[in-house]
Protein backbone atom coordinates (compact mmCIF):
# COMPACT_ATOMS: atom_id res chain seq x y z
CA UNK A 1 0.00 0.00 0.00
CA UNK A 2 1.27 3.38 -0.60
CA UNK A 3 0.20 6.42 0.73
CA UNK A 4 0.67 10.09 -0.82
CA UNK A 5 0.63 12.92 1.75
CA UNK A 6 -0.40 16.32 0.16
CA UNK A 7 0.43 19.99 2.31
CA UNK A 8 -2.48 21.82 2.77
CA UNK A 9 -2.86 25.83 3.45
CA UNK A 10 -3.10 25.03 7.36
CA UNK A 11 0.68 24.27 8.06
CA UNK A 12 -0.80 21.91 11.66
CA UNK A 13 -2.63 19.95 9.23
CA UNK A 14 -1.05 17.18 6.77
CA UNK A 15 -3.78 15.50 3.97
CA UNK A 16 -3.08 11.22 3.14
CA UNK A 17 -4.15 9.68 0.67
CA UNK A 18 -4.44 6.14 0.85
CA UNK A 19 -5.11 5.79 -2.47
CA UNK A 20 -8.90 3.95 -1.85
CA UNK A 21 -12.19 5.14 -0.35
CA UNK A 22 -12.35 6.36 3.20
CA UNK A 23 -15.37 7.02 3.64
CA UNK A 24 -18.73 6.25 0.91
CA UNK A 25 -19.63 9.49 1.71
CA UNK A 26 -20.00 12.59 3.22
CA UNK A 27 -17.24 13.08 5.72
CA UNK A 28 -16.13 13.15 9.42
CA UNK A 29 -14.72 15.06 11.73
CA UNK A 30 -12.98 13.84 15.03
CA UNK A 31 -11.41 17.28 16.69
CA UNK A 32 -10.80 15.73 19.88
CA UNK A 33 -9.59 12.12 20.96
CA UNK A 34 -13.01 11.75 22.75
CA UNK A 35 -15.06 12.23 19.82
CA UNK A 36 -12.82 9.03 18.12
CA UNK A 37 -14.85 6.20 19.88
CA UNK A 38 -16.65 5.10 16.61
CA UNK A 39 -13.86 4.90 14.73
CA UNK A 40 -11.05 2.25 14.54
CA UNK A 41 -8.96 4.63 12.04
CA UNK A 42 -9.45 7.40 13.99
CA UNK A 43 -8.32 5.53 17.09
CA UNK A 44 -5.32 4.40 15.61
CA UNK A 45 -3.94 7.60 14.17
CA UNK A 46 -5.31 9.29 17.80
CA UNK A 47 -2.51 6.77 19.57
CA UNK A 48 0.35 8.89 17.50
CA UNK A 49 1.67 11.49 20.29
CA UNK A 50 0.95 15.12 18.85
CA UNK A 51 -1.59 14.35 17.42
CA UNK A 52 -5.12 16.54 17.86
CA UNK A 53 -7.24 16.31 15.63
CA UNK A 54 -8.35 13.73 12.43
CA UNK A 55 -10.41 14.29 9.54
CA UNK A 56 -11.95 11.79 7.33
CA UNK A 57 -13.26 12.37 2.95
CA UNK A 58 -14.37 10.07 0.39
CA UNK A 59 -10.69 9.74 -0.36
CA UNK A 60 -8.61 11.23 2.40
CA UNK A 61 -7.41 11.95 5.47
CA UNK A 62 -6.21 14.81 7.07
CA UNK A 63 -4.61 14.64 10.08
CA UNK A 64 -3.79 18.05 12.86
CA UNK A 65 -0.83 18.02 14.91
CA UNK A 66 -0.08 19.70 18.19
CA UNK A 67 2.62 22.99 17.73
CA UNK A 68 5.04 21.80 19.19
CA UNK A 69 5.48 18.48 17.33
CA UNK A 70 7.52 18.25 14.23
CA UNK A 71 6.46 16.75 10.81
CA UNK A 72 9.37 14.43 10.20
CA UNK A 73 8.45 13.37 13.82
CA UNK A 74 4.85 11.96 13.10
CA UNK A 75 4.59 11.27 9.87
CA UNK A 76 6.08 7.83 9.94
CA UNK A 77 3.78 6.94 12.84
CA UNK A 78 0.96 8.31 11.12
CA UNK A 79 1.52 6.30 7.66
CA UNK A 80 1.87 3.45 9.65
CA UNK A 81 -1.41 3.51 11.54
CA UNK A 82 -3.11 4.17 8.17
CA UNK A 83 -1.80 1.27 6.37
CA UNK A 84 -1.88 -0.80 9.77
CA UNK A 85 -5.80 0.03 9.80
CA UNK A 86 -6.23 -0.81 6.25
CA UNK A 87 -4.69 -4.23 6.34
CA UNK A 88 -6.45 -5.26 9.56
CA UNK A 89 -9.86 -5.18 7.53
CA UNK A 90 -11.88 -3.27 10.50
CA UNK A 91 -13.97 -0.62 9.52
CA UNK A 92 -13.16 2.99 9.38
CA UNK A 93 -16.00 3.90 11.39
CA UNK A 94 -18.58 1.61 12.97
CA UNK A 95 -22.16 1.50 13.32
CA UNK A 96 -24.32 4.37 11.75
CA UNK A 97 -22.84 7.73 11.77
CA UNK A 98 -24.55 11.07 10.53
CA UNK A 99 -22.75 12.52 7.58
CA UNK A 100 -21.24 15.82 7.86
CA UNK A 101 -23.97 17.78 6.72
CA UNK A 102 -25.44 21.38 6.57
CA UNK A 103 -27.63 22.81 9.52
CA UNK A 104 -31.68 22.37 9.03
CA UNK A 105 -33.29 26.44 8.85
CA UNK A 106 -36.43 26.87 10.16
CA UNK A 107 -38.13 30.01 9.35
CA UNK A 108 -38.86 32.75 6.29
CA UNK A 109 -34.93 32.76 4.72
CA UNK A 110 -35.47 28.98 3.70
CA UNK A 111 -35.42 29.93 -0.24
CA UNK A 112 -32.08 32.23 1.11
CA UNK A 113 -30.70 29.14 2.81
CA UNK A 114 -31.07 26.96 0.47
CA UNK A 115 -29.31 28.70 -1.97
CA UNK A 116 -26.10 29.66 0.35
CA UNK A 117 -26.49 25.58 0.63
CA UNK A 118 -26.70 24.91 -3.03
CA UNK A 119 -23.34 27.46 -3.46
CA UNK A 120 -21.80 25.90 -0.70
CA UNK A 121 -21.99 22.22 -2.27
CA UNK A 122 -21.34 23.37 -5.48
CA UNK A 123 -18.75 26.12 -5.29
CA UNK A 124 -17.21 25.93 -2.11
CA UNK A 125 -17.23 22.16 -0.67
CA UNK A 126 -15.18 20.60 -3.32
CA UNK A 127 -12.25 23.54 -3.44
CA UNK A 128 -11.95 23.09 0.15
CA UNK A 129 -12.09 19.34 0.12
CA UNK A 130 -9.37 19.73 -2.11
CA UNK A 131 -6.82 21.46 0.92
CA UNK A 132 -8.57 18.31 3.28
CA UNK A 133 -11.09 20.27 4.65
CA UNK A 134 -14.78 20.87 4.64
CA UNK A 135 -17.34 23.70 5.14
CA UNK A 136 -20.80 23.55 5.82
CA UNK A 137 -23.82 25.49 6.68
CA UNK A 138 -24.41 26.72 10.68
CA UNK A 139 -27.74 29.44 10.30
CA UNK A 140 -28.44 32.21 9.05
CA UNK A 141 -29.77 35.21 10.67
CA UNK A 142 -30.45 39.01 9.74
CA UNK A 143 -27.75 38.62 6.15
CA UNK A 144 -25.21 36.84 8.71
CA UNK A 145 -24.31 33.31 7.86
CA UNK A 146 -22.38 30.95 9.99
CA UNK A 147 -20.29 28.30 8.88
CA UNK A 148 -18.36 25.64 10.65
CA UNK A 149 -15.18 24.79 9.07
CA UNK A 150 -14.02 21.41 9.60
CA UNK A 151 -10.55 19.43 8.90
CA UNK A 152 -7.60 21.46 7.56
CA UNK A 153 -9.79 24.45 7.09
CA UNK A 154 -10.43 24.66 11.01
CA UNK A 155 -7.66 26.64 12.67
CA UNK A 156 -6.04 27.21 9.76
CA UNK A 157 -4.21 30.73 9.63
CA UNK A 158 -5.63 31.28 6.06
CA UNK A 159 -8.99 30.47 6.60
CA UNK A 160 -10.12 33.97 7.76
CA UNK A 161 -8.94 35.61 4.79
CA UNK A 162 -11.09 31.93 2.55
CA UNK A 163 -14.25 33.35 4.33
CA UNK A 164 -13.79 37.02 3.98
CA UNK A 165 -12.07 37.32 0.23
CA UNK A 166 -13.57 34.01 -1.00
CA UNK A 167 -16.85 32.85 0.55
CA UNK A 168 -18.44 35.88 1.62
CA UNK A 169 -17.64 37.66 -1.74
CA UNK A 170 -19.13 34.66 -3.71
CA UNK A 171 -22.42 34.59 -1.48
CA UNK A 172 -22.75 38.12 -1.32
CA UNK A 173 -22.52 38.40 -5.44
CA UNK A 174 -25.24 35.95 -5.66
CA UNK A 175 -27.27 36.80 -3.16
CA UNK A 176 -27.54 40.44 -2.04
CA UNK A 177 -29.32 39.20 1.60
CA UNK A 178 -26.00 38.21 2.27
CA UNK A 179 -24.05 40.90 4.45
CA UNK A 180 -21.78 39.04 6.24
CA UNK A 181 -19.98 35.66 6.58
CA UNK A 182 -18.96 34.30 10.21
CA UNK A 183 -16.97 30.88 11.27
CA UNK A 184 -18.70 29.00 14.11
CA UNK A 185 -17.01 26.68 16.76
CA UNK A 186 -17.90 22.88 16.82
Amino acid sequence: MFIQTESTPNPATLKFLPGQAVLDSGTADFPTEDAAGTSPLARRIFAVEGVTGVFFGTDFVTVTKADAVEWDHVKPAILGAIMEHYQSGAPVIEGERAASAHAEHEGEDGQIVDQIKELLDTRVRPAVAQDGGDITFHGFDRGIVYLHMQGACAGCPSSTLTLKMGIENLLRHYIPEVIEVRPVAA
